[in-house]
């Protein structure tokens, strides 16, 4: 499985846990990410900023983006409701 992530920072820390000291805080849940990527069941790949589908759902957006998102999604308005 294929996870886009716009952090490059992020996806270092996931691709080597043991070699960063800073990682001790991070939560559970990222650490069974991380050992899934290590056995590789996951694969990080880098998407830019404005290409994050991710982002319709979770941040507030102006409408020109919302409405490239939306229709990067495959997702249309019918206009008659």
């Amino acid at each position: 499985m294929t996870l886009f992530c716009d952090n490059i920072s992020a996806i270092n820390i996931f691709k080597n846990l043991v070699q960063h000291s800073r990682t001790k805080h991070i939560d559970i849940r990222h650490h069974f990410i991380g050992e899934l990527v290590e056995d590789k069941v996951v694969n990080l790949e880098h998407i830019t900023t404005e290409k994050q589908l991710a982002d319709i759902f979770t941040k507030p957006l102006d409408a020109v983006r919302f409405e490239k998102l939306r229709s990067s999604l495959g997702v249309c308005i019918h206009e008659g409701l």
